[in-house]
């Protein structure tokens, strides 16, 4: 059985403090590189593959474009998105769908609420039911559809890790990790997703966020105007108030978190890092990310400080503020 790196092979990265004493810690590995895309930081184990879960959506979107799939503007921002389901998100996956000629019947995205709390509790008042267009997924699954559309491929099957469309996102990653993927699994939303090591996901968004639109090459062209298309639409990515959205406006960095931990953020400099929090936990990933970034001169301190107090890191006690989640990195 394929399986990721062990506890023994971890580090601490974070831990969660109250009252001045330290509750929980959360151990994993994470790789930095500078902007010239060479490796400057290790910590754990990179090299042992892991699952990226939503990490792999900035490099499942680049395969839809190169594929052909007519995504640029908002549609393209909403590819890489693990969104929270607002009106302004549904309403982007709408008109995707709409570019396929397919209604949300064709997405094979499970049901789910909003990740949005108001957004949620006006569906429950209006007795409105679990939606395909609100699970955080649906904007990848729409894309992944027009490109079906686009090429005359089946749209019924296109979730099969053997369906051409998957073929060639798979061969992208490869292109842009640098490695034969290491297992293929199913991810929470039900689209293939990949093993690979921190080492070759910290690569493929290295390339990804400091890939120039007037490249020679197509791919990085692609990449170029997604990460411009992102920075210029933080709320896309994941939605207001929340952590990616909250990191890119204010600090400018290209993040994309994952389920199960995992992390991939480039600043505006191209230095790049990747991580996997073993535990599954992605409380502290922002945070890790965001440290890790300091440390290498990558972002300032203050801004960074001032980015992370609006971020959900507060331990409470009583109603009252009694610690924090941070990072030790």
């Amino acid at each position: 059985m394929t399986q990721t790196f062990p506890v023994s092979s971890a580090v601490e990265l974070a831990v969660v403090e109250r009252s001045g004493f330290i509750e929980s810690r959360h151990a994993g590995s994470a790789i930095v590189l500078d902007a010239e895309g060479v490796v400057i930081d290790a910590l754990g184990d990179v090299d042992q593959p892991i699952l990226p879960r939503s990490s792999l959506k900035p490099l499942q979107a680049l395969g839809a474009l190169t594929a052909g799939a007519p995504l640029e503007g908002l549609p393209l921002a909403l590819a890489t998105a693990s969104h929270s389901g607002t009106d302004r998100h549904v309403a982007v996956v709408r008109d995707v769908l709409d570019a396929a000629g397919l209604d949300e019947n064709a997405l094979q995205c499970p049901p789910a609420w909003p990740g949005d709390t108001a957004t949620r509790d006006e569906m429950v008042l209006e007795r409105m039911p679990q939606s395909r267009l609100r699970m955080n997924c649906s904007g990848k699954h729409a894309a992944m559809l027009l490109t079906c559309t686009a090429n005359g491929w089946d749209p019924t099957t296109y979730l099969a890790p053997d369906h051409p469309l998957q073929a060639h996102i798979r061969e992208v990653i490869e292109r842009l990790t640098g490695a034969k993927v290491a297992a293929t699994a199913v991810d929470g939303c039900g689209a293939p997703v990949y093993g690979m090591s921190l080492a070759g996901l910290g690569r493929a968004a290295h390339r990804i966020g400091t890939a120039s639109e007037r490249s020679p090459f197509a791919l990085h062209r692609h990449a170029g105007v997604l990460v411009r298309t992102v920075r210029e639409n933080p709320w896309t990515i994941d939605g207001p108030g929340r952590p990616d959205t909250i990191a890119i406006e204010r600090l400018g960095v290209f993040a994309k978190g994952g389920a199960e931990g995992v992390m991939i953020m480039v600043a505006p400099d191209g230095t790049t890092t990747a991580l996997k929090v073993l535990d599954g936990s992605g409380r502290a990933a922002t945070a890790i990310a965001l440290a890790l970034l300091v440390k290498h001169g990558a972002l300032p301190a203050g801004e960074v400080a001032a980015t992370l107090a609006q971020l959900p890191l507060t331990v409470h006690g009583g109603g009252a503020e009694v610690g924090a989640i941070r990072a030790t990195v």
